[in-house]
C-alpha cells in the first residue's frame, strides 16, 4: 500500500531567552550554569560546533545564535524554502527527507544530539526536515556562517568536516539501496545507529528509536512488514533484543556488522 505525506506548516519554534534556557538546562543539571557564559547551558561539549573555537568566532556565533525548541512533529523548513541557517541538536531527534510530486518520501537521514543540518549549496534547502519528538536547536544564520569561513579558517575546518562526513554518509547508503537486502539493510541501519551513539558519547546498545517503523522503512527502501519482519529475525537469531518497540538491545555486534557488511551467510 503506497503512504502518501505532505509537510506540515513551518514551525516557528519557541525562543529560549538566556534566561529561560538556562532555566531548563539548570532543571537538567546538578550544578546552577547562569555564570558560564551565553553557551554555557550548553551540555554538547566535544560534539559542539564552536567547541574550543577561539574568542572571536565565538563572540560572533554567540551574539546571532538563537536557541529553539520544538513539539514532536514540527517542521523546521521545508525543501525549496531560502536556506537562512544550520541547525545543530541540543536534545531530540530530526528526520529529514524529500518528497516525490505524487507525496511518496524518502527520508534521506536521522539527526541526533550534536548533528549539525541544513547547510545548502544553492541557497535553497534541498530536503525537508521535521522533528520526531520535542527538540531544542542552536541555529545559527548561514549568512554569518559563510562571512566567518572567510576570515576564520577553524570555522572553514569545521563546515568542511561536517561536509565531508555527510558526504560519507551519503555513499554508505547509495550502496545500501543499490546493493544490500532487507537484512544487511535492518543490520546496517542498526549498527550504523549504535556507532553514532558511541561517538556522541552515548551507550551503543540499547539502542532508542524514536522513529517508527514507517520512518525507517523510508529510509532503508523497504516496507514496514519487511522492517518488521527483519527486525523480529534478527531477534529470533539471537543477534537483538527488544525491550520495547522503540529500544532495540544489541546482543552480538560483530556478527550484526558482519550481516550488514554481507560477510555473515544467510540463516537457515
Amino acid at each position: 500500500m503506497a503512504i502518501s505525506y505532505r509537510a506540515g506548516p513551518v514551525a516557528v519554534g519557541q525562543s529560549l531567552g538566556p534566561d529561560e534556557f538556562l532555566a531548563i538546562r539548570t532543571a537538567q543539571s546538578e550544578t546552577p550554569l547562569g555564570a558560564l557564559g551565553p553557551c554555557g547551558a550548553c551540555d554538547l561539549g566535544p560534539l559542539a560546533f564552536c567547541a574550543n573555537m577561539g574568542g572571536g568566532a565565538i563572540s560572533s556565533l554567540a551574539r546571532v545564535q538563537c536557541t529553539l525548541h520544538y513539539e514532536a512533529q514540527d517542521t523546521l523548513f521545508r525543501e525549496g524554502d531560502d536556506g537562512l541557517a544550520v541547525y545543530t541538536l541540543i536534545s531530540g531527534a530530526v528526520k529529514v527527507y524529500k518528497l516525490m510530486p505524487d507525496g511518496r518520501r524518502q527520508i534521506t537521514g536521522f539527526f541526533f544530539r550534536g548533528d549539525m543540518f541544513g547547510f545548502c549549496l544553492d541557497a535553497h534547502y534541498a530536503y525537508t526536515a521535521e522533528t520526531i519528538t520535542p527538540v531544542m536547536a542552536c541555529r545559527l544564520p548561514m549568512a554569518l556562517l559563510e562571512k566567518l569561513s572567510r576570515t576564520a579558517p577553524e570555522v572553514q575546518y569545521r563546515i568542511m568536516r561536517r561536509m565531508t562526513a555527510k558526504l560519507a554518509n551519503f555513499h554508505e547508503h547509495v550502496l545500501l539501496l543499490g546493493r544490500k537486502t532487507a537484512r544487511e539493510r535492518v543490520a546496517s541501519f542498526l549498527v550504523s545507529l549504535s556507532d553514532r551513539a558511541h561517538r556522541r558519547g552515548d551507550p551503543p546498545s540499547p539502542l532508542a528509536l524514536p522513529m517508527g517503523r514507517t520512518d525507517i522503512a523510508d529510509h532503508i527502501g523497504l516496507t514496514v512488514e519487511t522492517v518488521s519482519r527483519s527486525i523480529t529475525r534478527l531477534k529470533r537469531d539471537g543477534f537483538v533484543d527488544l525491550p520495547s518497540p522503540s529500544l532495540v538491545a544489541i546482543r552480538d555486534l560483530r556478527t550484526l556488522r558482519e550481516i550488514a557488511d554481507g560477510a555473515a551467510p544467510e540463516a537457515a
